[in-house]
């Protein structure tokens, strides 16, 4: 996470716990310094920075995995949002979400790339199914697994009390979406909304691991600057 930039990144990596922390990494590092110039490029602009900033981290971890015997089937899920003026910019490979809090409503922004998701979307099964099927956790797209991977990119316009919640599956598998919605509208600051959050889905079994960023939009000045000002927080 590079608050300062309104960068915010999360990235769950696997391939076994070494290598996915490893993978995980890399694609946190890379993309974050890819997108420290994307403020104030017009959303064509940074949408291609933040596709091409997944891309090369893709490239780097594939390769990786070639060379080194023990990184082999490593990859990484990442979800990454750039504050960007009045406006949100998310690139997405994996099963990592991106959700708004707007107007006591909880959004899911992203779209999961995963095979439970894919039978969501053919009609083969109810969201409800999909999250208690035996394969509810594999992924169909990885950061990593192959030598290229085509991010989902998503663009938006902030509003001055908009939540973002951005979270790996170790939190959205533990908790359903109104478990979620419960806890981002109790009006808490950022760092009181991780902490809950992280606890809850501990205290459910925590099967995975959990990593929560929470970012509040406090205002959102279109007349000057065109410059959105942000809370953020992070487990």
């Amino acid at each position: 996470m590079v608050p300062d930039h309104g960068i915010f990144i999360v990235a769950d990596g696997m391939g076994g716990h070494a290598a996915g922390e490893v993978a995980s990494e890399m694609a946190v590092r890379i993309v974050g310094q890819a997108l420290e110039g994307v403020a104030g490029r017009p959303d064509t602009e940074a949408a291609e920075i933040i596709r091409n900033s997944i891309i090369e981290a893709n490239g780097q971890i594939f390769q990786r995995t070639l060379v080194e015997q023990d990184k082999r089937g490593m990859g990484t899920t990442a979800t990454a949002m750039v504050i960007n003026g009045p406006r949100y910019l998310i690139g997405q490979v994996g099963d990592s979400r991106a959700y708004v809090l707007r107007d006591a409503e909880l959004l899911q922004l992203t779209k999961d790339h995963s095979y439970v998701q894919e039978q969501v979307d053919a009609g083969y099964l109810s969201p409800e199914q999909a999250r208690t099927h035996p394969y509810s956790n594999v992924i169909t797209r990885c950061v990593g697994a192959n030598s290229y991977v085509a991010p989902d990119i998503y663009v938006g316009a902030l509003r001055t009390g908009d939540t973002f919640l951005l979270a790996s599956d170790g939190l959205t598998g533990m908790l359903e979406d109104h478990e979620l919605l419960n806890v981002m509208r109790s009006g808490r600051p950022p760092g009181e909304l991780v902490d809950t959050l992280v606890a809850e889905a501990n205290r459910r079994g925590g099967l995975d691991n959990v990593t929560v960023i929470v970012v509040h939009i406090d205002s959102v000045e279109r007349e000057s600057g065109e410059h959105a000002v942000a809370a953020a927080a992070e487990a």
